[in-house]
């Protein structure tokens, strides 16, 4: 293996900056572009390698996302921002730019697909808009397109994988990841999320259409002591027993204790644990950003999250996730 195909690799495209949600709205390009500062300069950015996601003229991402939305809504989304956009709900904000970095933010989801399949090797995709709320036929909370359940279904159409796992640790329940994989018998969905808390679904008796659904809510306040048990003795071994050929993880920073939006307690270095439980499941992992709104905590767990991967390419697999 040469030293180019050792970095890890991290989807990034500075379109993702022009879907512009407008002055003080929490899902801002500044997400991006502060995590971005943080990863160059981290003491271990020469192990990175920045790619640019495949332009969707070069792969029509459509077909793929027309697998979970309505192609209607999907249209309607287009015309939409090319009238200039506006507001989808008090939450959610399209401009001109948002159809276009939507879906180049599909075609990152994608590419990482593709990259942890053919290498066995994890992934981060730094894209927005965020997904997992999106739904068949309307985008909501934040989110326009599904990413997570886009980039599941595409899977399952690619040699070598017959399940694919979704663990969604954003501290708002992936309603939109759940509803657009939950029929398929394919696939599994974990979630971790704050409740009571937007968008009031993802209750623990919701169990999927074939005993492929774990939610695991956890009331405003809790930290790592109340996650840590779930982790290992739910969520691990529900993820265990599925045998996924591929894991993606809807990784939202949001749960931090600094965060704006939500009252759970974790801190930055919990997600190194987090990545690294992945990892210990299977090595095909592909990371893909949701939410995080506080600047400083999203950069350090995005970053906790790649050191994980680093550490265990470069062979410290053998570690207690507790």
């Amino acid at each position: 293996m040469t030293r180019l195909d050792s970095r890890f690799p991290i989807f990034y495209s500075p379109l993702f900056l022009e879907h512009d949600t407008g002055l003080g709205h929490p899902e801002n390009a500044g997400r991006l572009t502060a995590t971005v500062d943080v990863l160059r300069s981290v003491p271990w950015a020469e192990q990175l390698q920045w790619i640019a996601p495949t332009p969707p003229r070069q792969r029509d991402p459509l077909p793929w996302v027309y697998q979970v939305h309505n192609p209607q809504y999907v249209s309607a989304l287009d015309a939409f921002a090319e009238r200039g956009g506006g507001n989808l709900d008090a939450d959610t904000v399209v401009s001109a730019q948002s159809y276009e970095a939507a879906l180049l933010a599909v075609s990152a989801w994608l590419d990482g697909v593709d990259w942890v399949r053919q290498r066995h090797r994890p992934a981060f995709v730094l894209a927005r808009p965020p997904g997992h709320h999106a739904e068949r036929d309307r985008g909501m909370g934040f989110c326009l397109l599904s990413n997570a359940a886009i980039a599941a279904h595409y899977a399952l159409d690619q040699s070598g994988i017959e399940r694919v796992a979704v663990l969604d640790w954003d501290v708002h329940h992936g309603n939109g990841t759940q509803a657009l994989t939950e029929d398929s018998p394919q696939i599994a969905y974990c979630s971790f999320h704050q409740s009571p808390a937007y968008p009031g679904t993802g209750a623990a008796s919701e169990t999927g259409m074939h005993q492929n659904v774990l939610n695991l809510p956890l009331p405003p306040g809790s930290t790592w002591a109340d996650y840590q048990p779930l982790l290992t003795e739910r969520a691990v071994p529900f993820l265990r027993d599925f045998g996924p050929n591929l894991l993606i993880v809807s990784a939202g920073y949001d749960a931090t204790q600094a965060d704006p939006l939500a009252s759970i307690s974790l801190q930055p270095e919990h997600y190194e644990i987090f990545s690294r439980t992945c990892l210990g499941i299977t090595s095909n992992v592909l990371f893909g950003l949701e939410g995080g709104y506080d600047y400083a905590a999203l950069s350090r767990s995005v970053a906790a999250t790649i050191a994980a991967c680093l550490k265990t390419s470069a062979g410290e697999r053998k570690f207690s996730p507790v």
